[in-house]
């Protein structure tokens, strides 16, 4: 199969079209109208510089259903423990950007500043939402990702204290369960999401349950923690 040259026009091949390891097309912008067509299409960006765009289809797919997620006995402890407070889209920018300068394994990253700025404009629209979990007053972990319709795409997380990512997991898959959310997609197989409960499913079976959540209409405005959230 080909990989696919994108052009100034914000269009897509299928995602059924792309490689065995998931990479579908090159090229093209971070431009809004782009994004939120590739994530209602089941596709997202990866690359990192001086590589263009990247953008992947991964065959299968990992995914978390909200009421699905797995809280171990230490995390209600820490939760239940309120060491941490949470909130959701009060510091986007900050979250996005230590994700960013987080250490990982490959001692890369793919939040680019391209990236960066590009899911910094779609906050401001609306789409991409942060969820904080903070110490006494300072950051201690986050996680962001978008949302369009009743399905969310998780992008990175980062931990400066021992669960703190974790506590925005859960945290996150509550309050999408109580807005009536379905999917959130974790993109590819990590032990760490999947010991919290995510699986892998074919793509065409992502696809599938993705097209009906993205025409799903959602009530939620401002996003912010519910206050009668249940979390446990």
């Amino acid at each position: 199969m080909p990989v696919y040259q994108l052009s100034e026009q914000p269009v897509f091949p299928s995602p059924e079209e792309a490689l065995p390891e998931g990479l579908l097309a090159v090229g093209g912008d971070l431009a809004p109208q782009r994004l939120i067509l590739a994530y209602t299409l089941g596709i997202f960006p990866w690359y990192s510089e001086p590589d263009p765009i990247l953008w992947w289809s991964p065959d299968p797919r990992l995914v978390l259903e909200p009421e699905r997620l797995k809280v171990s006995k230490s995390l209600r402890r820490v939760i239940a423990g309120k060491k941490f407070s949470v909130t959701m889209d009060r510091a986007f920018e900050t979250v996005i950007r230590k994700c960013a300068g987080a250490k990982r394994k490959d001692q890369g990253t793919w939040i680019v500043p391209d990236m960066i700025d590009a899911y910094i404009e779609l906050h401001h629209r609306g789409f991409a939402h942060s969820v904080e979990v903070w110490g006494k007053e300072a950051l201690a972990g986050a996680l962001y990702g978008v949302s369009v319709g009743k399905a969310f795409f998780g992008e990175s997380m980062f931990s400066e204290k021992s669960n703190a990512s974790k506590v925005a997991l859960v945290y996150l898959a509550a309050a999408l369960q109580a807005w009536g959310f379905s999917l959130i997609d974790c993109q590819v197989r990590t032990d760490h999401l999947v010991s919290m409960g995510a699986h892998e499913i074919p793509r065409r079976d992502f696809l599938q349950r993705l097209k009906k959540a993205v025409q799903e209409k959602t009530k939620v405005g401002v996003w912010q923690i519910p206050e009668d959230l249940e979390l446990l």
